[in-house]
């Protein structure tokens, strides 16, 4: 059987961006070229992976059966290229972080600099996005660790809890909200409610709050945290959010928070492969993540 990485690397690009022409922009090849690199792997396998829908393509049953085992393979052959330079001392020892938006902005900074402090022979790089596209990253091996919430049922993944993630109702300082002590969420129903983007952790929890308490607000969608922030401030609507997020528009009074029953206790995870061989390096970063230093240095920031 003669499939090729460049086959398995295009058919890997279809299935993430369910179009050729995505597809070709990202692997900067010809969109005949994709289509021939999937021709070519589906004569290999001897069955169809691949049909088009409208202007887009989508996976057969035999792609999405096919699709984990591209996956692992790539990847595999990534940690191995990876583990021989490391081991020739050719690559420099590297970190490669994850981390959703909120993470990255008030909880993954303090960890970096002291992590750093300490380890100064240990290269560090960081990239930023929600739920779904971090989860993405890790599990296609593009990262090594990723700071996000829980994994829930995500298949591969495995959590590591090592911080309390306090979600609180904001509400702008002068709303008639701000003057009660315990709120409900029956009687939030005629609030116009901020959302963050389609793919966010924090968007799907309050979708799923909203539809187990049965109400059906009016919703809004903005596109980040201090959008949300910012809408919330202006009188736009309400909002859940980590209290991480919101310390300084509390000490400053711009924002309020109200308490409401029914909100679960969440937690930041570092997430990684479940049964992976985690280098030096990263085991190091993992250990220090879910220590008592990491969660006293993020504390000291918020406090």
């Amino acid at each position: 059987m003669a499939i090729t990485l460049g086959q398995l690397s295009t058919f890997l690009a279809v299935a993430r961006t369910g179009s050729v022409k995505r597809a070709s922009e990202q692997l900067f090849v010809t969109q005949p070229s994709v289509s021939a690199a999937l021709a070519a792997l589906s004569r290999e396998l001897g069955v169809i992976l691949t049909e088009r829908v409208g202007r887009g393509v989508r996976l057969t049953a035999a792609g999405e059966a096919f699709l984990p085992h591209a996956t692992d393979i790539l990847g595999a052959l990534v940690q191995g290229r990876r583990a021989a330079h490391e081991a020739a001392e050719i690559m420099t020892r590297e970190v490669r972080i994850a981390a959703v938006t909120t993470a990255a902005e008030y909880i993954v900074p303090p960890i970096l600099r002291r992590f750093a402090e300490d380890h100064p022979e240990i290269t560090l790089t960081l990239e930023v996005g929600n739920r779904e596209h971090v989860f993405e990253k890790v599990l296609d091996r593009a990262v090594d660790v990723a700071i996000g919430g829980s994994p829930g049922t995500a298949l591969g993944l495995v959590g590591h809890p090592f911080l309390r993630n306090d979600v609180v109702l904001i509400v702008p300082p002068e709303s008639d909200l701000a003057g009660r002590k315990t709120v409900t969420f029956s009687g939030l129903s005629d609030r116009t409610w901020l959302l963050r983007e389609e793919g966010s952790g924090t968007r799907a929890m309050v979708e799923g709050l909203l539809a187990r308490n049965d109400i059906s607000p009016t919703t809004l969608t903005l596109g980040s945290n201090g959008a949300i922030k910012q809408g919330v401030r202006m009188g736009l609507g309400i909002s859940l959010q980590s209290r991480a997020a919101i310390g300084l528009e509390l000490r400053t009074g711009f924002l309020a928070t109200v308490r409401l029953r029914g909100l679960p206790v969440r937690h930041w995870y570092a997430l990684t492969i479940e049964g992976d061989h985690l280098r030096p390096a990263v085991a190091c970063f993992l250990e220090f993540v879910t220590s008592d230093a990491a969660r006293s240095v993020i504390l000291e920031v918020d406090g």
